[in-house]
């Protein structure tokens, strides 16, 4: 029986990129006869406080405490099979652990990775601790590393330039489990809506005035799933408090699911996470052509691409005005998804990494 280390940032079942990137494949690898050992660097209890305004002596007690169980852990890899790094082994500091286990235990690491995060990106609630993040790292885990696995072609270029062994594995939907419902098109008051963290509330800024224009010619309402409420002067707002519960239930009523981003690094290299929650559930989507959104969404076959605020407007006032393209588009995401981006689709691949 083969044993896997995965060593990753957050406690299992919380953060988004740890979830709907290898979490859900965990019960598959132990049911295929993989002994799984889950390390995150942050502990429950410190993840409850650190990205909560001050705190900070409860903060460096529980960062400290994680590198106290980091150590520890390196003596333990003498009995792994395959070691598994999501994104770093520490949150802060050099990449001390990954040169341990790479180059003092001989350890031949497998490592993920899905957001540009060379590029620093950080909460203003942890911006005391922001030089501390070491964003220059990156590029060793990946030349240190015996595989990649990157979420999409604009993120594995980058890792190319350092590892030769790269492989695109995109973010995926547990279809069987999770997110197994379609929404009702039959709704008479419309829902536009939008899920995110704070730090990524920005995004809606440009889309505002679009919305504001179509307020005065339609009856709808725009819903925002965050952790924070976002301050738009918008009559049609609608905030609603995230939580992993009620995500599902609370998706189910958007009536068309957005996804505006800029053009820039940082957005390249994000996985559509958004995009594919919206269209694996048959929400009609319309999000902006960056990066892998691109590869995503065929514009006005599984969903709308926008590309200016002209666009924007016409690809809503259509979705808006017309019960059986939300559906069609709806159901042709959700085809979209099922085929190539669903947990099933990619079973295959993740077995692979450990064979």
């Amino acid at each position: 029986m083969k044993t896997i280390y995965i060593i990753a940032p957050y406690p299992r079942a919380e953060a988004p990129s740890q979830r709907f990137r290898f979490e859900q494949y965990l019960d598959f690898l132990e049911s295929e006869g993989f002994t799984l050992h889950f390390h995150p660097f942050i502990n429950e209890k410190t993840w409850n406080t650190i990205y909560s305004e001050g705190k900070v002596v409860k903060k460096i007690i529980g960062m400290l405490g994680s590198f106290l169980r980091r150590w520890v852990l390196l003596l333990q890899l003498h009995k792994a099979d395959y070691v598994f790094i999501h994104r770093e082994a520490a949150q802060m500091g050099p990449p001390i652990f990954e040169w341990i286990i790479a180059k003092v235990l001989r350890k031949k690491y497998i490592y993920d990775f899905d957001d540009a995060i060379w590029l620093p990106n950080y909460s203003e609630s942890n911006a005391k601790f922001h030089s501390l993040k070491a964003y220059w790292k990156v590029k060793y885990c990946m030349k240190w590393a015996h595989k990649i696995t990157a979420g999409n072609a604009y993120l594995a270029d980058f890792a190319k330039q350092y590892n030769a062994n790269v492989q695109v594995l995109p973010t995926t939907i547990d279809t069987e489990h999770y997110h197994n419902q379609t929404i009702h098109y039959e709704k008479e008051k419309l829902v536009i809506g939008w899920t995110g963290s704070h730090t990524t509330l920005h995004y809606l800024d440009e889309l505002v005035p679009v919305l504001q224009q179509l307020e005065k010619k339609f009856d709808f309402t725009f819903t925002v799933i965050s952790n924070e409420a976002p301050v738009f002067s918008l009559k049609s707002l609608q905030f609603v408090k995230w939580t992993k519960v009620t995500e599902i239930e609370e998706l189910l009523q958007f009536s068309i699911g957005v996804m505006p981003l800029k053009e820039d690094q940082w957005s390249k290299g994000k996985c559509g996470f958004k995009a594919l929650q919206y269209m694996s559930l048959g929400i009609p989507s319309v999000i902006s052509p960056v990066g892998v959104n691109s590869e995503i969404i065929a514009n006005g076959e599984n969903g709308f691409t926008p590309s200016s605020l002209s666009e924007w407007t016409e690809a809503l006032e259509k979705l808006l005005t017309d019960r059986s393209l939300r559906h069609k588009l709806g159901m042709e995401g959700q085809a979209t998804i099922e085929k190539r981006y669903s947990v099933h689709s990619q079973k295959q691949h993740y077995l692979n990494l450990f064979q």
